[in-house]
């Protein structure tokens, strides 16, 4: 009995645990901790837009079998969530990619 209960808490911690492939903290501007491996372009790019418009906050990169997401701390403007987005290497269009009607 204590082994399922051990079992399901295992199980728990792993579905639930929050695993980003990246991660960026900024405060006042500045880039404070990196996690993960980071394309050297959206890291120059990010820390750029940073410099410009400073804020504090994260940037998590969350990445499944279809899609790379984005997630941003509530502290972000919106102006610097579009800006980001805008230098995210992994933005690609839809699948349907070259066909036409």
């Amino acid at each position: 009995m204590e082994y399922v209960i051990v079992l399901a808490v295992v199980v728990f911690i792993l579905v639930f645990k929050d695993r980003p492939v990246m991660v960026l903290v900024f405060e006042e501007g500045k880039l404070t901790k990196q996690k993960g491996q980071i394309p050297n372009g959206f890291l120059v790019g990010c820390k750029d837009i940073a410099h410009k418009q400073p804020f504090s906050g994260k940037i998590k990169v969350y990445k499944n079998r279809f899609a790379t997401k984005l997630v941003f701390s509530k502290s972000v403007p919106a102006k610097v969530k579009q800006r980001v987005h805008n230098v995210f290497p992994y933005s690609g269009g839809s699948k349907k990619r070259g066909r036409r009607a």
